[in-house]
């Protein structure tokens, strides 16, 4: 049992989920400096994610923003660009919390994401020594590997047909904890581009929310930030991982209706 003054990391994700409440998530695509996090903390959120797959950010930029995010409450998640060691390792190893991967078809894919997040004998992640994520305590071998087995989430993204027809093995993945629907690349694979209240989408969304209840999974919403309504009806059937959109999309939402509304005052004279 930790100590009042014991400074390991809260996966609040983790705590949150177990308490059937709901996650608010913010992508980090554009702002590469710390204070995203304050930010983040600030206007609500409980969870951020790096996207690696859709920015340039370096390993030690996004290893900065997690260790910022630790220290402030707010759980680290980080997109891969690919389900490879020398990402999945390093960045939980930088102070990630909580891996996610992209395009995720087959339960085969699925477990190589367990395969290099999680210690032996689940996985094959390699040992590092102190981690920001124990407050970089010397603890025996075995605990540290527990306890940081027990932090890290393992999300597998479904954005493909295919892999909604196999929504129920990879949710039968042991170590996978979630499945996040990602709305944009789906839509597309469904051929109804941005359609996300298409039949087809709606069908697709469906099947991934019943697997995970099926399996004691939990399943995520990922690029439906612009319609409150699906997510409220998705949320109804049993998501509970909001991503509502990124510092990028935020921010240029805000600044387009700042600039409108200054353009509209109108001149006197």
């Amino acid at each position: 049992m930790a100590s009042a003054t014991d400074d390991r990391a809260r996966n609040h994700v983790q705590e949150k989920l177990r308490r059937d409440e709901l996650v608010t998530s913010m992508i980090v695509r554009l702002v590469r400096s710390i204070e995203i996090v304050r930010l983040a903390k600030t206007a609500g959120f409980d969870t951020i994610y790096v996207d690696l797959e859709h920015n340039s950010f370096s390993l030690e930029t996004t290893g900065q923003i997690c260790l910022a995010a630790l220290a402030t409450g707010v759980t680290p998640f980080v997109r891969v660009p690919a389900v490879e060691p020398q990402f999945v390792s390093r960045l939980l190893d930088a102070g990630a919390l909580g891996v996610i991967a992209p395009h995720v078809n087959s339960a085969q894919e699925a477990g190589e994401i367990v395969r290099w997040a999680k210690y032996p004998p689940r996985g094959e992640r390699s040992v590092a020594g102190l981690l920001p994520q124990l407050g970089y305590r010397a603890l025996p071998m075995a605990e540290t590997q527990g306890i940081l087995d027990g932090l890290t989430t393992v999300v597998a993204m479904v954005e493909t047909a295919a892999a909604v027809e196999r929504a129920d093995e990879i949710a039968a993945v042991e170590g996978v904890d979630m499945l996040l629907i990602g709305a944009g690349d789906l839509s597309t694979d469904l051929g109804v581009p941005g359609q996300a209240d298409h039949p087809r989408m709606d069908d697709a969304h469906r099947r991934v929310i019943e697997a995970c209840r099926k399996r004691g999974k939990h399943a995520g919403l990922g690029g439906l930030a612009a319609r409150p309504d699906l997510i409220a009806r998705y949320v109804g059937l049993g998501a509970r991982y909001v991503s509502a959109g990124s510092d990028l999309d935020l921010l240029m939402k805000a600044a387009t209706e700042r600039a409108a509304m200054v353009a509209a005052i109108p001149r006197q004279g």
